[in-house]
């Protein structure tokens, strides 16, 4: 949990009655007195995957989730918040936002306990205003370096923390924005500074980032990772503390009267024991040397997600990551304005060059500044590009 965080009391009408920093444990006031509390989950912590969804009812696609982004994620989707956006249009596609459970459990929890009535938890990176055919995007320091916020459609965006060089850090935003103008909203304290350093790459508006900003694009976000913890919060939780001895009571006496149905229980506690054998032996099976630590299901999934990474099918080729290594390494040429667009697909980032932007010498710096991440670039076509970790097939 960050020890300090940014906040804002805003009032029925959007306006803002109160604003400052200060860690989320502080906040105790402040939170008990709001109706409801919006939680903006860093853009870095938050990913937005588009994938292609079955025409399943509401309960039906939910439960679907997890086996939807399975081969997109590191790890266990169990361990992880899924939310669905709304269908924006006939292709089938829908857009779901994945973030650390244990992570996003800890705040919620937090703020519970200090008297929360309702809370809601969305990405930074729709929190941005978005013109029509343009992109958005925020940049601010914090301990780590240069936060990089991007917005480039209505529920599409990314987070990536760089190397506190505002320079670098907007020829980054340029070539992940690919032709798109660009609205980026700084602090007012350091606006000055970035219009002349965007003066210097093109299609670039600097504006000062404030409240009003985040507070109006907010409203219009229909994606809550709080929802999918499928926990009570605020006045809810503190009604079950209400009525947590009167339900206790109820359910004692509830036990009191279905003594007989143990019977039944333990016959299906045998079967559960006989089933969970034979998952051990198909475990054992499958890896002999490696004792079960626990769940054997669970154990054999983090083992498949270990291969998968160790095979590069996760982690370093995926776009977030090919992307900004790319972008780091068009910074070394002199003429850094050679990509006309971009496409991701099939576990490789296709490059498209502008007509006549760069030599068989630069490509082969673009190469070299590659091949320490261990991403390979190769001349697919006339001016194409495709980059793709050096493992992948």
């Amino acid at each position: 949990m960050p020890h300090s965080c940014q906040f804002a009391m805003v009032g029925d009408g959007g306006n803002v009655m109160q604003q400052g920093a200060g860690a989320l444990g502080n906040l105790g006031d402040l939170v008990a007195g709001a109706r409801r509390v919006v939680l903006l989950l860093a853009a870095a912590d938050v990913t937005l995957l588009r994938v292609k969804v079955p025409p399943l009812s509401g309960a039906k696609l939910k439960a679907a989730l997890p086996n939807l982004v399975e081969e997109q994620i590191l790890g266990d989707p169990a361990d992880c918040v899924l939310a669905l956006a709304p269908a924006t249009g006939d292709t089938g596609e829908r857009v779901i936002a994945v973030a650390n459970r244990a992570w996003l459990e800890v705040l919620v929890k937090a703020l519970v306990a200090q008297g929360a009535h309702g809370i809601s938890a969305l990405p930074t990176q729709l929190c941005l205003p978005l013109q029509p055919g343009g992109a958005s995007a925020a940049l601010g320091l914090d301990d780590a370096g240069l936060e990089l916020t991007l917005r480039t459609a209505q529920y599409e965006g990314m987070g990536l923390t760089l190397p506190p060089q505002p320079e670098a850090a907007l020829h980054t935003l340029r070539a992940l924005a690919c032709d798109a103008p660009v609205t980026l909203y700084v602090a007012p304290a350091v606006r000055a500074e970035y219009e002349k350093l965007a003066l210097e790459v093109p299609g670039i508006v600097v504006e000062e980032d404030h409240w009003a900003h985040r507070i109006s694009a907010a409203k219009a976000v229909q994606l809550d990772l709080a929802a999918g913890l499928g926990a009570v919060s605020g006045a809810s939780a503190r009604m079950w503390q209400r009525w947590k001895w009167p339900v206790g009571i109820a359910v004692a006496a509830l036990l009191v009267n279905i003594i007989g149905a143990n019977v039944e229980w333990f016959r299906l506690r045998g079967e559960a024991a006989t089933e969970r054998q034979a998952m051990l032996q198909v475990f054992r099976a499958a890896y002999p040397n490696q004792p079960v630590t626990g769940d054997p299901v669970a154990q054999m999934r983090r083992n498949i997600s270990v291969a998968r990474a160790a095979s590069g099918e996760g982690g370093g080729d995926e776009f977030t990551a090919v992307s900004a290594a790319l972008a780091e390494a068009l910074a070394m040429l002199p003429n850094r304005e050679i990509v006309a667009g971009l496409e991701y697909k099939e576990r490789a980032l296709i490059v498209k060059l502008k007509p006549n932007s760069v030599d068989a010498n630069g490509m082969s710096q673009v190469q070299a500044a590659l091949a320490p991440r261990k991403l390979a670039l190769l001349e697919t076509g006339p001016g194409v590009w495709q980059v793709k970790a050096g493992g992948a097939k």
